[in-house]
C-alpha cells in the first residue's frame, strides 16, 4: 500500500522538487548580483572621491561592470527554466 501511495504522490513531489530549484536558482542568481551591484558601486563612489578627475574614465568601466554583473541574473534565470521544463 505504501508504494502505491509513493507511486502517486510521485509526481507532486517532482514537481515541487522542481519549483523549489526554480526559486532557488533564480533567488540565488539575483542575490548575487545584488551583492556584485553593490560592490561596484560602493568602489565607484570611493574610487572617485579618492581621485574626482578619474570619474569620466571610470564612469563607462562602472557600467560595463554592472552590466555584466546584472547578466548573471538572467543565466541563473535561463538555467532554472532549463532545468524545470527539461528534467
Amino acid at each position: 500500500m505504501l508504494a502505491t501511495i509513493l507511486a502517486a504522490t510521485s509526481g507532486d513531489v517532482t514537481k515541487a522538487g522542481k519549483a523549489i530549484g526554480l526559486a532557488l536558482g533564480v533567488g540565488l542568481g539575483a542575490a548575487g548580483a545584488g551583492v556584485g551591484i553593490g560592490l561596484i558601486f560602493s568602489s565607484m563612489i570611493q574610487s572617485v572621491a579618492r581621485q574626482p578627475e578619474l570619474r569620466g574614465e571610470l564612469t563607462g568601466i562602472q557600467w560595463l561592470g554592472f552590466a555584466l554583473t546584472e547578466a548573471v541574473v538572467f543565466y541563473g534565470l535561463l538555467g532554472s527554466i532549463l532545468a524545470f521544463v527539461l528534467v
